[in-house]
């Protein structure tokens, strides 16, 4: 690029012209380029090959709450740096690094909104966010969505995208485990549904805590769910897994999850669902 279009692109009073990076979208599955509009009008899913990519809250509560109205619940307030860990880089700085990408302040966000006309919270994953560790921040977010559901009395939907327990915050990261289960039992003293979407990735400490305790358990086609990496329980049992182990057809095969639902029926099927587990907020 020369000087002249750097600056004439710098100027706010002219529009960019339209290029590679904003026009077309590639597939991380199939590597097929598809028209970015393409992509988002088809939910983020690619029109090839059906890959179903990450997305954040924001999209995924303009999708799921009927005509995408909702109120975001804030988060309680959380130590940012407990241990005052450094590897390569400060905590901090990661921190800082990941809201200045994502424009969210940590990796679970809340919201309260309706699904079929029925209330509902839903609380989501961000895996943008740091891989969507699950450190005191994310703990105390999903408290809090619990403690919202319970006193609108309505359903609470976890959406789960997770490398594990985010280990800057190492034992204060994995107490989040225990503290989310019993936030879930006080939920189900209350009566109120609980119920778990998985999506690419869930894995690690989230998957061994509230990933895998919901009344349902779905999952978006062909996501990755799992505890341990593939190699390193390989590794450990000296032998080669099945083909698709940690998919989630292969876990509805076995027993794992309840259902595989493409993202264009979410909607429909949470309402359903929700209809199902909590009848008196349908009369």
């Amino acid at each position: 690029m020369s000087w002249l279009d750097r600056v004439r692109n710098a100027l706010p009073f002219t529009a960019k012209r339209d290029t590679a990076d904003n026009l077309w979208h590639k597939c991380r599955q199939c590597a097929q380029m598809v028209f970015v509009k393409e992509w988002e009008d088809n939910l983020n899913v690619c029109p090839r090959c059906d890959h179903h990519d990450r997305i954040g809250a924001k999209e995924r509560f303009a999708q799921l709450f009927d005509g995408g109205l909702h109120e975001l619940i804030a988060s309680p307030a959380a130590p940012e740096d407990p241990l005052k860990f450094r590897d390569t880089k400060k905590y901090v700085d990661r921190i800082k690094a990941a809201r200045a990408q994502t424009g969210d302040r940590d990796a679970y966000q809340n919201a309260f909104g309706r699904i079929s006309s029925l209330p509902t919270v839903i609380g989501v994953q961000d895996f943008a966010f740091m891989g969507g560790s699950m450190g005191v921040a994310v703990g105390e977010a999903f408290v809090a969505g619990v403690e919202e559901a319970i006193r609108r009395g309505c359903p609470y939907i976890a959406i789960t995208a997770a490398g594990g327990a985010r280990m800057q915050e190492g034992t204060l990261s994995l107490m989040q485990m225990p503290r989310a289960t019993v936030a879930l039992a006080r939920l189900r003293r209350a009566g109120l549904p609980y119920i778990v979407l998985l999506t690419d990735p869930t894995t690690g400490g989230v998957t061994a805590s509230y990933a895998m305790l919901g009344d349902v358990q779905i999952s978006e086609p062909k996501a990755l769910i799992g505890f341990a990496g593939q190699r390193v329980i390989e590794n450990t049992i000296r032998e080669k897994l099945p083909e698709g182990f940690q998919r989630a057809e292969y876990l509805l095969d076995h027993g794992m999850i309840d259902m595989v639902v493409h993202r264009k029926e979410l909607p429909e099927t949470l309402g359903r669902l929700i209809g199902y587990l909590a009848p008196e907020k349908a009369a």
